[in-house]
């Protein structure tokens, strides 16, 4: 029946046209096989680490998890803080793609950050790449490694995020001008890492009496008005 189907459909000249436009995009090129296999390697060291901590995360438990060769993971990463701060930026696109994703930018400062901490914390529960994240962070602050500067650097990057919705929140008239954006800032990002630390430590913590008593506190005291319309919160957060 294949022979039939061929001998019949060898010189149609639409069946031609569309074999030669379709084999270009079944070839992926060399940087595209390059780029996957790190994607998933990265995949497989945060799975690693989220499930069985940061001491199972081998090259050789990385590659096996991945489905590719430990010696693969050494050429693509180099070593182990290579291995990390791919791990980490791969995290921060993740966050950039939380932030991007939701209309954070088109509504008022103080509303962009309440929705983002409340994104954040909705989220915290239910995902293994945040554990991930934290489980190694603990680790190279325990180990005083040199791993912790790029965790300092990823911390500047969100810290100038807030701060940047703290100053557009105090132009608008929305958030009080008495507040030091940089150290309100610093603050937000130190009560979500404490949260993420903590759940890290309780895993059973029911995450969302907190969200809504941190989300309430946050307006309450950056405020200007000290009050809030219930009605308008967090106007980009999805349903639970």
């Amino acid at each position: 029946m294949m022979s039939s189907l061929n001998a019949e459909g060898k010189d149609h000249p639409a069946l031609v046209e569309e074999t030669l436009q379709e084999r270009p995009q079944r070839r992926r090129t060399q940087a595209q096989r390059r780029d996957e296999s790190e994607r998933g390697l990265v995949k497989a060291a945060i799975a690693v680490v989220s499930e069985e901590g940061v001491s199972a995360a081998t090259f050789e438990a990385i590659g096996q998890r991945g489905g590719y060769s430990r010696g693969l993971v050494g050429q693509r990463f180099g070593s182990k803080l290579g291995l990390i701060e791919a791990v980490i930026a791969y995290l921060h696109d993740q966050r950039e793609t939380l932030a991007t994703g939701h209309p954070l930018d088109a509504v008022p400062g103080l509303e962009a950050l309440a929705a983002y901490v409340d994104l954040y914390l909705r989220r915290l529960s239910r995902l293994g790449e945040i554990q991930a994240y934290f489980r190694l962070l603990c680790w190279a602050v325990a180990d005083i490694s040199a791993f912790s500067s790029a965790f300092a650097e990823e911390h500047d990057r969100i810290r100038e995020r807030f701060e940047g919705w703290i100053r557009r929140g105090q132009a608008e008239g929305q958030i009080r001008t008495d507040v030091d954006p940089n150290a309100a800032a610093l603050m937000v990002g130190s009560q979500l890492l404490g949260l993420s630390i903590q759940m890290l430590i309780d895993p059973a913590m029911d995450i969302d009496p907190i969200r809504a008593a941190y989300g309430a506190a946050l307006r309450q005291t950056f405020s200007s008005s000290g009050l809030w319309n219930k009605s308008t919160e967090h106007p980009s957060a999805p349903p639970p």
